[in-house]
């Protein structure tokens, strides 16, 4: 017998668990209904009815939206949190334990550095920050407390682009749990437990939940191990979403195809034209044959995003006259959203940095990160073109 095809991403994307209940004591809905009660009664002490108790623990629109997330990054389990950051820590906190060492990449979102230097810090854990642009580099690091490898890919906000594979090899040969944050290229374009990784972080707040108007985070894993200590955690920490939350995340999933495609092809125009313009020194987008990580997004994506990072010839003068010149384009911390945002590192997202560590991993002050919307390009192109004049 053949074996039956999995169905495409957007179907998936739109269908898996909303599938209208027919039949007696159901409406139907086509679209899964939002659960507000934060308690489930029972007729009997031993049995929960329908296996809820209390919404922390679990409640039928998260279910919904926890099926979701599992299906499209292709694995047996997805945990739905209250942000991105929440995800994060919670994963620390479930499989970490006092005297564990991470190895991170030396690239990555200011608050999940934030995250690892000021909170799980406290519980004696520690950190060494990598370069990974090279696999290899990873080794000399590893010792006897090494739990935890935890990346980014593309990085933020510089946009290198990791080996997955070959990392994920060298976490395997060590017994190392690789957890990578999926964020900006999300399961549309990039499927990071194909690639060999342990366990999959992506924020909501971003792509897909996709309108700039919900925070929420996922967690996307298969080993059944792992995911009955971050569930537990989820439940013990008690970050999770609210069940609008989760209706608004499901809404928001339902074009993230269509969105990504669209958020792509306005990305690729720009990061070109970027490149013809004189006072633009510098421009880093994973989709330019120019980039480092090119040929390895050949490789492991079906895409390449639309997170563009580029630098403004001058200094810091110049780069806030830029932005604040901008009028189409929303000067904002964030990204992901339908409308284009931008925003400075330096003096923003990665602001917790030290200086001389945000110039030794190449955070500049004429650095502009650039997260590109679903406007009609030719808009965009003249709100820089004009910005830039």
């Amino acid at each position: 017998m053949e074996k039956q095809k999995k169905p495409g991403f957007t179907t998936r994307a739109i269908h898996m668990g909303e599938e209208p209940k027919m039949g007696q004591g159901h409406s139907g809905d086509v679209v899964s209904p939002i659960h507000l009660s934060t308690t489930f009664a029972r007729r009997i002490i031993s049995e929960p009815t329908g296996g809820y108790e209390y919404t922390r623990s679990g409640n039928p629109t998260r279910d919904a939206l926890e099926q979701k997330y599992a299906t499209l990054e292709n694995a047996n389990f997805g945990l739905a949190f209250g942000s991105g950051v929440a995800a994060c820590n919670t994963v620390f906190m479930a499989l970490l334990k006092s005297g564990d060492h991470i190895i991170a990449g030396d690239d990555l979102y200011g608050g999940t550095i934030r995250s690892i230097n000021k909170v799980i810090s406290n519980f004696d854990i520690s950190c060494d920050y990598v370069d990974m642009s090279k696999p290899e580099n990873i080794i000399p690091f590893i010792s006897q407390k090494t739990k935890l490898v935890f990346i980014e890919s593309p990085t933020n906000p510089l946009l290198n682009v990791y080996d997955i594979g070959a990392i994920a090899k060298i976490c395997q040969k060590y017994q190392l749990i690789l957890a990578i944050d999926n964020t900006f290229l999300t399961p549309y374009f990039q499927n990071p437990l194909d690639l060999g990784a342990d366990v999959v972080i992506h924020s909501v707040t971003k792509y897909i939940g996709g309108h700039s108007d919900v925070l929420g985070g996922a967690v996307m894993l298969d080993d059944t191990d792992l995911f009955k200590k971050i569930k537990f955690s989820q439940n013990a920490i008690g970050a999770v979403p609210s069940p609008f939350d989760c209706y608004l995340v499901m809404r928001g999933l339902k074009t993230l195809g269509i969105r990504m495609d669209r958020h792509q092809e306005n990305a690729i125009k720009l990061a070109q034209w970027l490149l013809e313009q004189p006072n633009i020194s510098n421009v880093i987008y994973p989709g330019l044959p120019s980039h480092d990580g090119y040929k390895i997004s050949l490789k492991q994506t079906t895409g390449f995003g639309a997170m563009i990072s580029f630098e403004i010839q001058g200094g810091l003068k110049e780069a806030e006259q830029f932005l604040s010149k901008l009028k189409v384009i929303s000067l904002a911390e964030s990204l992901g959203g339908v409308e284009s945002l931008i925003e400075h590192p330096a003096l923003m997202t990665h602001s917790s940095l030290p200086p001389e560590r945000r110039l030794e991993i190449g955070i500049s002050d004429t650095l502009i990160r650039f997260s590109v919307g679903i406007e009609d390009v030719n808009d965009l192109m003249q709100d820089l073109a004009q910005a830039l004049q």
